[in-house]
């Protein structure tokens, strides 16, 4: 049985489980899908591992981190999204990626509205982010579908530069 963080139409999103390694590894392990996260190099297995251990840590501390994404139509992992503070960062930050078979249907915007949810309704996040590289405009879209501003380019250290993106609660849900 399948304990949910929260559902949407099409998808349930539960925290991860041990038994999560192997789709973590066919996620963060493709030099396709993770072009855009981090470093942009695939995760190692070891990397993977204590992943989970931060993410338990992550929901005894904060009640959130990163979750599983499933269709509710079909067993098995699709992706990943969730709610962090990478580096120990004030602002809570959204972060996702997913199988490539599953990119360019909606899915990616539809768990991003429902964190985003998740995270106002249950925790009282009423600002949070989210960081990009410049050029990546797939995820640009995403969102901003889901209510997510464009904000300022920061300067990273390396001397590159990240896309911010904003959500602010609406001041009458507040």
């Amino acid at each position: 049985m399948i304990e949910a963080v929260f559902e949407t139409e099409r998808l349930i999103v539960r925290q991860w489980r041990d038994s999560d390694l192997p789709d973590l590894m066919a996620v963060y392990g493709d030099a396709d899908a993770v072009q855009w996260v981090g470093d942009g190099q695939p995760i190692t297995e070891k990397e993977c591992n204590d992943w989970l251990g931060v993410t338990r840590r992550n929901y005894k501390k904060r009640g959130y981190g990163m979750f599983a994404v499933e269709l509710k139509a079909e067993p098995g992992v699709i992706g990943f999204c969730g709610i962090v503070h990478p580096g120990g960062q004030q602002e809570a930050e959204v972060k996702y990626a997913y199988l490539r078979r599953f990119w360019g249907q909606g899915l990616a915007t539809e768990a991003l509205l429902g964190l985003i949810r998740y995270g106002f309704r249950e925790h009282g996040l009423t600002h949070m982010i989210a960081t990009t590289a410049p050029e990546n405009f797939a995820s640009h879209a995403v969102l901003s579908k889901a209510g997510m501003i464009r904000g300022a380019l920061r300067a990273d250290e390396d001397g590159g530069f990240t896309q911010l993106f904003v959500y602010e609660a609406p001041q009458n849900a507040v």
